[in-house]
């Protein structure tokens, strides 16, 4: 069943002379649960790729549907309500609140939606990411590779229908990097969601289901590596 779908999609930066196609006509359909690998070479479009799937930058034309929901047809406070409902967002960096705890960093997209927390779904996540002794503790008391534990039950406290990763494992080193990678390909088959993973780690990338191939804003290949 196809989850996402995005029709004929660009982004350019700038004008006149200094302009900059980051994507040109990019259009690509994803099917629920699948785990899906974006590689290509620095200034390609993958960020900015994935950062417009996210809700997080706005395309100059084209179209992304998530469950079939137009998700540029919407205003600005509807797209910040769908992003935190539907999309779970893990970056490089971390991006944890300093002075939240591991418990209220990972909760904090439902604390920001007003609704409840499931706190049997929390207990799963806290333990499946070997977090559940940690939970008071704040973002400068754990490692790197703890901190990007946090940001995935961040990402998917909300059960969102899209998890998008941006280079996940590029500040660990290669014993978390495995651990990380270990922990998405454990949530997209647990919780089948379904996974889009930006990464310049080609032995990453072929532990996905499908790896698609940017090169200047334009997807040149686009391989099944596992069915």
């Amino acid at each position: 069943m196809e989850i996402l779908r995005v029709e004929n999609l660009s982004k350019v930066y700038g004008k006149g002379a200094g302009q900059v196609k980051a994507l040109d006509g990019v259009s690509l359909r994803v099917n629920r649960g699948e785990f899906v690998a974006i590689v290509g070479a620095s200034g390609s479009g993958k960020s900015t790729l994935l950062h417009i799937l996210g809700g997080v930058d706005r395309p100059s034309s084209g179209k992304v549907f998530i469950e079939d929901t137009d998700v540029y047809g919407m205003n600005e406070a509807g797209l910040a309500i769908f992003r935190r409902r539907q999309v779970g967002l893990i970056y490089q960096f971390y991006n944890l609140i300093p002075i939240l705890n591991v418990e209220e960093n990972i909760t904090l997209p439902l604390l920001l939606d007003g609704r409840n927390v499931d706190k049997q779904h929390l207990a799963e996540i806290l333990a499946t990411l070997d977090l559940a002794d940690r939970i008071g503790h704040l973002p400068n008391e754990l490692s790197g590779g703890q901190q990007q534990r946090v940001s995935i039950g961040r990402a998917l406290i909300s059960r969102p229908a899209l998890v998008l990763a941006d280079e996940p494992t590029g500040n660990l080193d290669s014993k978390n990097s495995r651990e990380i990678v270990d922990l998405l390909k454990l949530s997209n088959r647990r919780y089948n969601q379904t996974l889009i993973i930006i990464t310049h780690d080609h032995q990453i990338a072929l532990q996905a289901d499908r790896m698609i191939t940017l090169d200047d804003g334009r997807i040149v290949k686009d391989e099944v590596i596992r069915s």
